[in-house]
């Protein structure tokens, strides 16, 4: 499963995101995600590439192995889960939740966005990473387009 780098791509104005992603960072001991906003340029290109709707920006996903051309797209609930089953124990318990149909964890996933702003807030700015996980950020043109997707 975690064989490559996957991205992160979240939505760089919600406060339940930029959460998520605060602790993703340290529990990714392994360092295989690497993170970028659904709002910047690499974001929105590599999300193309992979058969996304940049425009879409109320959802959360996962490109995997995305320097490479056997990237997959996942999103919502499928995508939660698979962050927290890469990141080892405990969080790999979460893989239970497999045995619910996708469209059952897209439901809940979909009623926790539709509030995401209410109960978390809405920031005006993108997360800015702390200076130790500033490499793990993809947030360049040039970063985009060294990225292999077809």
């Amino acid at each position: 499963m975690s064989a490559g780098r996957h991205l992160l791509l979240y939505d760089g104005t919600c406060g339940l995101c930029h959460g998520m992603v605060r602790s993703v960072l340290p529990l990714d001991r392994r360092e295989i995600f690497h993170i970028a906003s659904l709002q910047s340029t690499a974001g929105s290109q590599l999300l193309a590439r992979a058969g996304g709707h940049p425009g879409h920006l109320d959802t959360f996903g996962v490109i995997t192995n995305y320097q490479s051309h056997a990237g997959a797209l996942l999103i919502k609930g499928t995508a939660a889960l698979f962050v927290l089953t890469a990141l080892g124990w405990p969080w790999k318990a979460a893989a239970l939740f497999r045995l619910l149909p996708a469209a059952v964890l897209d439901a809940a996933y979909d009623l926790v966005a539709r509030h995401r702003y209410r109960f978390f807030g809405q920031r005006d700015h993108c997360l800015v990473p702390r200076p130790e996980y500033q490499r793990r950020f993809v947030d360049g043109t040039a970063d985009a387009a060294r990225q292999e997707m077809p």
